[in-house]
């Protein structure tokens, strides 16, 4: 298998995706600069750069879709999304239940996210949760270029709107990514690491700080298990209830905001689900309720590190923690 960027991963499944089917079609903020293989081999009619106006991008998206064509659009910065809520929220994710399915709405809108660039806080703004908290919307955030590759591929193929995030900060991490057809399916959770002490639920970067807590706990003689979500909408709580009904401790990690995020609504439904499995309150770590710093120092604060995950982890396996 060749070692890919997170980038050059989505570019990769982009391609194959418009090989396969003429009704894909790819514009927004940039995409043609940056993926001029794709011009060269596709043309200006079917990849093009567009104005700086999220509205517009995203509205044409809809009527794209919903006339039979499966666009992705590019919006460059998560925060940018908020200038196209009406077109994606209002309209793409609710039109085919509005028409009783008598119109789909195939579009993924890509957007980069979270710390590692610096850029500050008008362009550094998780809001994967304001996504999962609308109807008709899928939401998908890849830790690894082979997920995004086969994540891609199968939110293009998806007869819904997916928002589709880019961990800014694993985006030009190289890995070992399939050629040709490798699908993955919307979602279903992967688990990364096997354990049998505590289970460590995550998605996009914390996923490897949960790695490297796992590493360290282990040579604590703590077994952690690992789940990648993959896709925070559809949530395959089926994998994560069965890995605490068999460790019977959480801990919920992601860098967005821990006020009302995915982590709280993965502890509500344990805590209805599994309750009694649970030997140690379910934990969250998330960010603060604040802007992020654009200094690479604080942003960095900003995020969930895996000394802090592993101290949480310790912490609930301590006999006491119940």
């Amino acid at each position: 298998m060749p070692a890919l960027t997170l980038h050059d991963a989505v570019g990769a499944a982009l391609a194959e995706e418009m090989r396969r089917d003429e009704k894909v079609i790819a514009f927004g903020e940039g995409i043609a600069t940056k993926r001029q293989e794709l011009v060269r081999e596709f043309g200006g009619r079917r990849i093009r750069n567009t104005p700086l106006a999220e509205g517009i991008i995203a509205g044409t998206a809809v009527g794209a879709a919903g006339m039979g064509m499966r666009p992705v659009v590019d919006l460059l910065f998560a925060p940018f999304l908020c200038y196209a809520m009406d077109e994606l929220v209002n309209s793409a994710g609710k039109l085919r239940f509005i028409s009783g399915g008598q119109f789909s709405f195939p579009l993924v809108t890509l957007a980069m996210t979270g710390a590692g660039w610096g850029v500050g806080a008008q362009h550094n703004h998780s809001v994967e949760a304001w996504f999962a908290h609308s109807p008709g919307l899928k939401v998908v955030m890849a830790s690894t270029p082979a997920d995004a590759k086969g994540l891609l591929k199968a939110a293009i193929r998806d007869d819904n709107p997916v928002l589709f995030f880019l961990d800014i900060g694993l985006l030009y991490a190289p890995g070992e990514v399939p050629e040709g057809e490798h699908i993955l399916p919307l979602g279903q959770a992967h688990i990364v690491r096997p354990g049998r002490d505590v289970t460590l639920v995550s998605y996009g970067k914390t996923v490897h700080h949960c790695l490297a807590a796992a590493e360290t706990l282990a040579s604590e003689g703590l077994d952690a298990e690992v789940i990648d979500l993959r896709t925070i909408k559809p949530l395959d709580m089926a994998t994560i209830l069965a890995s605490v009904r068999k460790t019977g401790r959480l801990v919920v990690v992601h860098e967005a905001n821990r006020l009302c995020g995915v982590g709280a609504e993965i502890a509500a439904q344990v805590a209805e689900e599994a309750f009694a499995a649970l030997k140690a309150p379910v934990v969250r770590l998330g960010g603060p309720d604040a802007p992020v710093a654009a200094s690479y120092p604080l942003e960095q604060a900003y995020v969930p590190q895996a000394a802090a995950i592993a101290d949480a982890a310790r912490r609930s396996c301590l006999p006491h923690a119940a």
